[in-house]
C-alpha cells in the first residue's frame, strides 16, 4: 500500500480516473518539495491529502492546477496528459479550487465577488451589453439568479451586501467556497478548509461537503491538518511526509498504518 512506486493506482477493471498524478515531482532549485508522488482519483469521491507544514501538500495542489510546474511526471484528466496546460485552461476542464490563504476582493461585496467569478462563464456579447439586448438582459438575469442560489446554499444570502473583507473567517471560508463552484466544476480543490475554524465550524464544515458533494456531483481533494475531519469525511486518503508519500488508502487503512502512527499520530492508532 506505501512508498512511490510507479504502475497503476487503479485497479484493473475500474472506471477511468477523473485525475491521476503519476510520479508528480517539483524541484525548487536543490530542494525536492515532491519526490514521485502517485494516486487516482475516482469520480464522486472525497479524496484527502494529509500531512505536516512542509510535507508538499501545497505544492502538489499547485502542480494539479497549474500555478508550479512539475519538474517530473505527469498530471493526467481522464486519461488525458495536462501536465503543459495554463491554470486557466484546467479551469474550463472542470478543476476549481480555494487556497489556504483566502484570496476575496475585500472591496467588494459578496454578492459582487460572485458575480466576478461568474463573469468567467459564457455570455452575451460585448455588443449586446452595449445595445442592452433581450440576450443581454437575460444572461445577465441568469447570472444574478445563479449568484443567489450558491449564496443560499452556502448560507450567505443573509449577507449579500456586507463587503467581504469585514466577515467572520468561516463565512469568508464559506464564500470562497461559492467562488469556486461558480465555475461549475467537476473537481473541487480545497486547501485546508477547516483553517481557523472552531469544532462547531468544522463540523458544519464537513456537512457542507457532503452535501456539495451530492448536490452538484463533484469529485473533492481536501488538504486539511484537522485528521478527524479528513478521516470522517474521506473514501481515500494518501499521506506525505517531506514531498514522499508514504501511504495510500481507506481512512481505516491509513490510521492504522505503522509510517503513518509514526509520523503524525504519535504512536497511537
Amino acid at each position: 500500500m506505501n512508498g512511490t512506486s510507479a504502475g497503476p493506482t487503479v485497479p484493473p477493471g475500474q472506471p477511468t480516473a477523473l485525475l491521476e498524478v503519476k510520479d508528480l515531482s517539483c524541484r525548487f532549485g536543490g530542494l525536492l518539495a515532491l519526490d514521485r508522488v502517485s494516486f487516482a482519483l475516482q469520480p464522486g469521491e472525497i479524496f484527502g491529502v494529509m500531512g505536516p507544514n512542509g510535507a508538499g501538500k501545497t505544492t502538489l495542489f499547485n502542480l494539479i492546477t497549474g500555478v508550479t510546474p512539475a519538474s517530473g511526471g505527469a498530471v493526467c484528466w481522464r486519461d488525458e496528459p495536462i501536465t503543459s496546460l495554463p491554470p486557466d485552461r484546467r479551469n474550463r476542464l472542470g478543476m476549481a479550487r480555494t487556497f489556504q490563504n483566502l484570496r476575496l476582493f475585500e472591496g467588494l461585496s459578496v454578492l459582487e465577488n460572485l458575480l466576478v467569478a461568474l463573469q468567467r462563464q459564457p455570455r452575451s456579447s460585448t455588443l449586446a451589453g452595449l445595445l442592452n439586448s433581450p440576450v443581454h438582459r437575460r444572461a445577465e438575469a441568469q447570472r444574478f439568479e445563479r449568484a443567489w442560489q450558491l449564496l443560499e446554499e452556502l448560507r450567505l444570502d443573509g449577507l449579500a451586501e456586507r463587503q467581504a473583507g469585514g466577515l467572520a473567517y468561516g463565512d469568508r471560508r464559506r464564500l470562497e467556497i461559492a467562488r469556486a463552484l461558480a465555475t461549475r466544476p467537476t473537481l473541487l480543490l480545497l486547501d485546508e478548509p477547516a483553517a481557523g475554524l472552531n469544532p462547531t465550524e468544522k463540523e458544519g464544515l464537513a456537512e457542507l461537503i457532503e452535501a456539495l458533494r451530492s448536490r452538484h456531483r463533484l469529485t473533492l481533494l481536501v488538504i486539511e491538518h484537522h485528521v478527524p475531519l479528513l478521516m470522517r469525511l474521506c473514501n481515500r486518503m494518501a499521506v506525505l511526509d517531506f514531498g514522499v508519500r508514504i501511504a495510500l488508502g481507506t481512512p481505516e487503512q491509513v490510521r492504522r498504518d505503522p509510517k503513518v502512527i509514526e509520523a503524525y499520530l504519535g504512536g497511537a492508532a
